[in-house]
Formats: C-alpha cells, sequence, structure tokens
C-alpha cells in the first residue's frame, strides 16, 4: 500500500483525527450547555452522531499515536477495509446531523422567529457550525482511506 499524508500512523493522520475529536467535543459542549436541546429531535441527533464521532476519532487517533510512536505501519488490508468503513459511516452521519441541525436552526430561530433565548440560539449555531467543521476533516480521512484501499 501507498505511504502518503493522511494515512494510519503518519502525522497528518493523527492531525485528521484530532481535528475531528476537538471538532466534534466542542459541538457537544456547546448544544449540552444549553437548557432545551432535547426539545428539538435534529439536535438530539447531533449529539448522538457527534457522540460516535468523538469515540471514533479518539481511538483512531490513539492508533496513529501509537503507530508513530512504533514506528508502524498500519497498512494491513483488513486494517484499512475497517478505516473506510467507519470514516464513510461517521463521516454520513456527521453530515446528515450537521444538516439537519442547521435546518432546524435556520427554521426555527430565522425564519419562525422564534429565537428569544439569546445566548441559547448563539450556542446551537457554534454547535452545528462545529459539526460542519469536524466533517471537513472526516470527509478528507474517508477519501484517503478509500484512496488508500483501491491503491492496495
Amino acid at each position: 500500500m501507498k505511504d502518503f499524508p493522511g494515512t494510519p500512523g503518519t502525522a497528518f493522520g493523527l492531525a485528521l483525527r484530532m481535528s475531528q475529536f476537538i471538532f466534534a467535543a466542542g459541538s457537544i459542549a456547546s448544544m449540552a450547555t444549553t437548557p432545551s436541546f432535547f426539545n428539538f429531535t435534529a439536535f438530539c441527533y447531533l449529539i448522538a452522531s457527534m457522540g460516535l464521532q468523538v469515540i471514533w476519532s479518539f481511538v483512531l487517533a490513539l492508533l496513529d499515536a501509537y503507530a508513530l510512536v512504533r514506528k508502524k505501519v498500519l497498512h494491513n488490508a483488513v486494517l484499512v477495509s475497517l478505516f473506510v468503513v467507519g470514516d464513510w459511516v461517521t463521516a454520513t452521519l456527521s453530515l446528515a446531523a450537521a444538516s439537519s441541525s442547521a435546518g432546524i436552526t435556520v427554521l426555527y430561530f430565522n425564519d419562525l422567529g422564534h429565537c428569544h433565548f439569546g445566548e441559547e440560539c448563539q450556542k446551537y449555531q457554534i454547535s452545528v457550525a462545529l459539526a460542519f467543521l469536524s466533517w471537513i476533516p472526516i470527509a478528507m480521512s474517508s477519501l484517503i482511506m478509500l484512496w488508500l484501499l483501491a491503491a492496495g
């Protein structure tokens, strides 16, 4: 298998995983600090999706860090196949959650004018923005993993 930036066990791969983790954790923190996010199904879905993203990214960041410290190559075909499936599933869930939450945020708070909460509305918007920012590195990682599997 080819060795290019973003593959498992590289510094750029670790940076991608850590950025996924940080943005997803920030999205959860911003949403969870609002008192009424549970009243909106899309926001609950965002929390669940970002929770899965945090777990997936953290575990793979640990694997990348281990590979970097031990100077190991994580290009086993079975392992890469697992990374491809996991990345594509989490990328799809993250994009769907961020999009649905963005739709609810725009519809409810901007179009209908029901945003009388002030700071709470800003937290919803920050959470959605961080969810989209979390999706960007997972999309990059998904494409890199697919490319690595195809080049295998």
